[in-house]
């Protein structure tokens, strides 16, 4: 990016960042006005912020000198923020599942994000125009499939700029296979399934990157600024390294599991997969392996390719896996033990069945597949993203 757009681009920054400030600090002021008059109370909603945003553009040069369009899109997300945070309070959710006010954005956190609705750019000749006049020279990943709707430009923790556009696509459907899957997810090895040549092993990118990390880790602690003083240039190098080190461990994850995800999809018709949650793990031994593995990201990953590619996916509630028998479907009263910890005649299911007594993800991951087959009301549908999708 040239810096006379960087520089452009900053300045718009600088305009709507004003004016988020002031939609958060107009809502307490009415609300110290209503506490103190409670006969003469005001309300303070998107349309009264978009007409204030309209009589202060007028009135000061420099916030009229920008583009409205990013300003008054600032605005709706600032009520879509502030009105899921007064919904989760009058429903008296904990603390912890609320989602909070709108807060201030300050200068030297706020990373610069913008979104611009179709009247507010246009590509011409391979270049990004921009209201206000901002000429952007975009490296394209990718071909748009049709017309974007919107675009949202923004910087992320490294000071690169990315603009995400907002596009109609369809699905590509490949060919029929006739093959079925069964994925169970694991810390061991991220995905066990019931064809050994697609199981996803645990790739330890965080492990790998852990010295780097530590190293940029105490280069901070050393530098450490005091309260109230501002960041040295060696601390602000070392947060950018470790940042650094963060993305490039965050994209080698996701390119793993969309080469993995594609790879199912292009060789089975339908897919079982357990649909776990690994939120619990932060609060076990394995929360670093866990967070290592990725394995919501890689989930998504599937959902999304299956959903690109016209394929089945079904989610399998993870109740009761390691008590059902793969082979007969039978239930036991308890946990099975794992082929690791199996000893013969240790214990059996009861007369009439197949007598197994292991449980792993490896026997785990048919019963996906046998679930999805014999009983729907266990495997139902996963919920497809919309046609509208996010490409950058």
């Amino acid at each position: 990016m040239s810096s006379t757009a960087n520089a452009l681009l900053l300045a718009e920054w600088d305009r709507c960042r004003w004016v988020w400030n002031e939609c958060v600090a107009k809502p307490k002021a009415l609300y110290a006005h209503n506490r103190a008059h409670p006969e003469d109370r005001q309300t303070c909603g998107p349309v009264q912020l978009s007409a204030m945003l309209t009589e202060a553009r007028a009135r000061i040069p420099w916030l009229g000198e920008g583009a409205s369009v990013p300003q008054q899109q600032l605005i709706r997300d600032f009520g879509k923020s502030r009105a899921k945070a007064m919904k989760d309070i009058k429903a008296r959710l904990p603390r912890r599942q609320c989602a909070g006010m709108p807060k201030w954005k300050k200068k030297r956190d706020a990373s610069p994000t913008f979104e611009y609705t179709r009247r507010g750019f246009r590509l011409k000749d391979g270049r990004l125009h921009l209201a206000g006049g901002i000429v952007l020279t975009v490296v394209w990943s990718r071909d748009l499939p049709s017309d974007a709707s919107s675009v949202r430009v923004y910087r992320d923790g490294l000071g690169h700029w990315y603009a995400s556009f907002v596009v109609e696509t369809g699905s590509e459907p490949l060919p029929e296979t006739g093959c079925v899957i069964g994925i169970d997810w694991g810390v061991k090895e991220t995905a066990t399934t019931t064809s050994n040549d697609h199981d996803l092993p645990h790739a330890q990118y965080g492990k790998k990157a852990a010295q780097r990390l530590a190293r940029y880790q105490l280069m901070m602690a050393r530098r450490k600024p005091k309260h109230g003083q501002a960041a040295s240039k060696g601390y602000r190098e070392a947060k950018r390294q470790m940042a650094k080190v963060h993305k490039r461990v965050a994209r080698q994850r996701q390119d793993t599991g969309r080469k993995w995800a594609k790879r199912v999809v292009a060789d089975h018709d339908a897919l079982a997969v357990e649909d776990f949650k690994p939120k619990f793990l932060a609060k076990t031994t394995m929360a670093r392996k866990a967070a290592d593995a990725a394995i919501s990201a890689t989930k998504a990953a599937l959902v999304e390719m299956g959903r690109k590619h016209a394929r089945k996916v079904h989610l399998v509630h993870p109740a009761h896996t390691t008590m059902d028998c793969a082979d007969c479907g039978a239930r036991a009263k308890h946990a099975l033990l794992t082929r690791g910890r199996f000893q013969e005649g240790t214990f059996r299911f009861g007369a009439g069945s197949c007598a197994s007594a292991t449980s792993s993800p490896a026997s785990r991951a048919p019963m996906r597949r046998v679930r999805e087959g014999a009983n729907r009301t266990t495997a139902t549908p996963a919920r497809h993203q919309a046609a509208a999708i996010q490409g950058k």
